[in-house]
């Protein structure tokens, strides 16, 4: 028995195959049946995993255990106290407390549990993507693996679909290069594309990668929030002491790589440009959320406030 506990689909789909996969290696003729609670009636499972004459090997998946019906919930803990041996149950569980009586009773027959939590923090999306990457046994630098979580954005399959692409048409390493000739007009249209651009002073570019962005649908306020951060880390690292990248990262709570990226970044800025384009991003989130009248306005001040504190050095 195996229970696949989340809500990233991906990752209870993957859990699932990899049980058929499993079963039929070691019997091609596997018979799989995948239910959902509508399908399960009072009764089902009973048919299903009632003893065959054949000796017949299946993999019985139950979707979205949590919305079985009182009575279904039933038959299949009286399954749990006496499963059949020549059946494998799988049973696809939200999580949470909807349905937990039904969790709590396959934990304790010592049901095999994958967690597969949803994926809400770009930390996450990051490591995921790493791990895509060692699992197909490919290298991808850092940067790679940031800019195709940039330029993919949240969506788990896409991001597997796009390591795919990459692995199989791409020899050696995997650089930020290669993942922005494949995902150009993506990566274009990514919030944190418009912040690298306005704190490097390219006000221009900044503001080209700014239209495109909100014509491709992306939220302001994910503009703000990436113009925010830009801003913060020209801040953090250049009140920060000079060190390795390693030590200040750990100081900073930013990957090495980045730390790279924003000292590249912050030639030109002072003290007084942070402040200036810290006051701009707050009164754009203001203008987003609300506050004004037109966000796209709103954004494209900012933007062209952050791209001009960028060169405040070189203008003094």
């Amino acid at each position: 028995m195996t229970l696949a506990v989340g809500q990233e689909d991906l990752l209870l789909d993957r859990a699932v195959q990899e049980v058929v996969a499993a079963a039929r290696a070691a019997d091609a003729d596997t018979d799989v049946r995948d239910l959902t609670p509508e399908q399960l009636q009072p009764g089902t499972l009973a048919e299903l995993t009632s003893p065959s004459l054949f000796a017949e090997r299946k993999v019985v998946v139950v979707r979205n255990a949590q919305d079985l019906s009182a009575d279904t919930v039933k038959d299949v803990k009286a399954y749990l106290g006496a499963p059949a041996e020549e059946i494998t149950l799988v049973l696809v569980h939200a999580g949470g407390a909807k349905g937990k009586a039904l969790l709590d009773a396959a934990r304790k027959v010592g049901a095999r549990e994958v967690a597969c939590p949803k994926m809400t923090k770009p930390a996450d999306r990051l490591a995921f993507v790493r791990g895509e990457f060692r699992a197909a046994g490919r290298s991808a630098t850092p940067e790679a693996c940031q800019a195709l979580v940039d330029a993919i954005g949240s969506d788990l399959r896409e991001l597997a679909s796009a390591v795919s692409q990459l692995v199989a048409d791409v020899e050696g390493t995997i650089d930020e290069a290669v993942v922005g000739r494949y995902y150009t007009g993506r990566a274009e249209a990514s919030s944190f594309t418009v912040a690298d651009r306005a704190v490097e002073g390219r006000a221009a570019e900044a503001l080209e990668a700014l239209r495109w962005s909100l014509a491709t649908g992306v939220a302001p306020v994910m503009i703000t929030s990436a113009l925010a951060q830009g801003v913060r880390a020209i801040g953090k690292l250049s009140s920060a002491r000079g060190g390795r990248p390693a030590d200040l990262a750990r100081e900073l709570g930013m990957p090495p790589w980045k730390i790279d990226r924003v000292r590249q970044q912050m030639r030109g800025w002072t003290p007084d440009g942070v402040a200036v384009a810290l006051r701009a991003v707050a009164e754009a989130d203001a203008g987003v959320k609300g506050g004004g009248d037109d966000p796209e306005y709103a954004l494209e001040k900012a933007v062209v406030v952050i791209a001009r504190a960028a060169r405040s050095r070189g203008r003094a």
